[in-house]
């Protein structure tokens, strides 16, 4: 019978984690061939908006009102201008809307005034605009431009926590173990397949351990045992 429980005594040795991270990525690109961000878009603005809007909210919620909204303001210097409370009307349905307006629109002046309403394939560059934090610049360096990039959100933060990836709860911290433990031409296909996999099975509260091709190698004590 089947064992849901990980009884081998974990070591954090650097080369058990490294070998973990190895067959954990490995494993899921079988999983995942092909994998990006399910938010629509056509250039890396566009991008760098629904990600922004993305937050605390579902990438189909934001696929719906991004089209309205950026047929009004379809470049950066449109959307730097835009009143408020126009965009704040189209931001409704995805929450938090009035801080998202303002984070939108205060990064779209900053690209206009710095960057010409170009966007910047640097990190550093990106996350000096205004609502842009790391992880939303590296969502943008990885999927528009195929830089190499890191994005933690808590789908990334949960399984590289429960692989025992990172000691670290905060998500700069769990981006630099995760870009030691790999070498740094695999780092853009890291997030979207850490996150996909914490979407279909590595879920919050009740991960599926029990049809996981990572439980073998899973140091998380708490796994789900399978359905009577």
């Amino acid at each position: 019978m089947r064992s849901y429980r990980y009884h081998r005594p974990f070591m954090a040795s650097d080369d058990l984690t490294r070998a973990r991270a190895r067959t954990a990525l490995r494993r899921l690109k079988k999983r995942y061939p092909e994998i990006g961000t399910a938010l629509d878009y056509r250039s890396p603005w566009e991008l760098l908006v629904s990600t922004i809007i993305s937050a605390q909210t579902t990438d189909e919620n934001v696929n719906r009102v991004a089209p309205e909204l950026f047929r009004r303001w379809p470049t950066a210097a449109a959307l730097a201008g835009a009143k408020e409370s126009d965009v704040q009307k189209v931001l409704f349905s995805t929450g938090f809307y009035r801080q998202k307006t303002r984070s939108v629109i205060a990064m779209s002046a900053d690209l206009m005034d710095r960057y010409g309403g170009e966007v910047p394939q640097r990190l550093d560059d990106l996350v000096t605009l205004r609502g842009v934090g790391r992880k939303t610049a590296s969502v943008v360096l990885a999927e528009a431009f195929g830089k190499p990039a890191i994005a933690v959100d808590t789908h990334v933060k949960r399984v590289s926590g429960r692989l025992q990836l990172t000691e670290h709860a905060d998500p700069t911290k769990i981006e630099f173990d995760l870009r030691e433990l790999y070498d740094r031409r695999q780092w853009s296909g890291i997030s979207m397949r850490f996150i996909q996999f914490g979407r279909d099975v590595c879920d919050a509260r009740k991960p599926q351990c029990f049809v996981c091709e990572l439980d073998d190698i899973c140091p998380y004590p708490d796994k789900t045992p399978p359905p009577e």
